[in-house]
């Protein structure tokens, strides 16, 4: 059930990307594609196989992971403040640029880098699988790793909520709202990550469902607000071609 939620996640966010290029190539939007790239190379270092490959290019002490945190970082903050403008969430998007937001983001990151250099590394494995168990220190420090690494996106989640509540209970167009609730669900879920800690080890794919929803909920929402784009557009267009003639 697991692989199949993973490559079926993989498979959205590859088709959504790639559905974004001709525009990117036009210049449109181009930080949407953006987005939905780094979010697919997020899904793809979260399987066992492509992680595996890349890590030992990378060494083979999991650096993958690393990487894949600060990949998660990035797309969770250029897609908060594409939200954030998008709604007119004034406070959401203070929260993440101003200094506040850039100070989380900041210290977040030098945990992370320290908490992973102290653990012992060594042997590639999807998601340190390899790590758990090793001994009590390297246990203690990998809890605490895998809390930073959940910390930054659930912080920028939780600011973009209230303006997502708002925009469902709005008069935007349907696609918007659809969008919007999509949204504020990966939003929910996201922050559900900071009780994983909580959760008890026989339900552990409790964490996974919850991540894939996350994203999932991220990517289609995002493509929602691109598609009543589109269909606002033509509209548009239509409505002046029937003037014109």
């Amino acid at each position: 059930m697991i692989e199949t939620l993973q490559w079926t996640t993989l498979a959205v966010c590859a088709f959504v990307a790639a559905a974004r290029i001709p525009s990117t190539l036009r210049g449109e939007n181009r930080s949407l594609f953006g987005i939905f790239a780094m979010m697919t190379l997020a899904i793809l270092l979260s399987i066992q196989g492509p992680y595996l490959v890349i890590d030992q290019a990378l060494g083979g002490f999991n650096l993958a992971n690393l990487l894949l945190r600060f990949v998660i970082f990035g797309a969770i903050f250029f897609m908060g403040i594409r939200i954030s403008k998008g709604f007119d969430a004034k406070d959401a998007y203070r929260f993440i640029t101003g200094r506040t937001g850039m100070a989380v983001l900041a210290l977040i990151s030098a945990v992370a880098v320290t908490l992973f250099f102290l653990m012992d590394t060594s042997g590639s494995s999807a998601g340190l699988t390899g790590v758990v168990g090793t001994d009590p220190w390297n246990s203690a420090l990998l809890e605490y790793y895998g809390a930073a690494g959940r910390a930054y996106p659930a912080y920028v989640a939780l600011a973009l909520l209230p303006a997502m509540v708002r925009a469902v209970s709005s008069r935007l167009p349907g696609l918007v709202r659809a969008a919007a609730a999509l949204l504020g669900l990966g939003a929910v879920a996201t922050g559900l990550s900071l009780s994983f800690p909580l959760i008890p080890p026989a339900l552990g794919q409790i964490e996974f469902i919850i991540n894939y929803t996350a994203v999932l909920c991220f990517v289609v929402g995002l493509a929602l607000i691109w598609a009543a784009k589109v269909v606002n557009a033509r509209t548009v267009r239509s409505r002046r071609t029937s003037t014109e003639t």
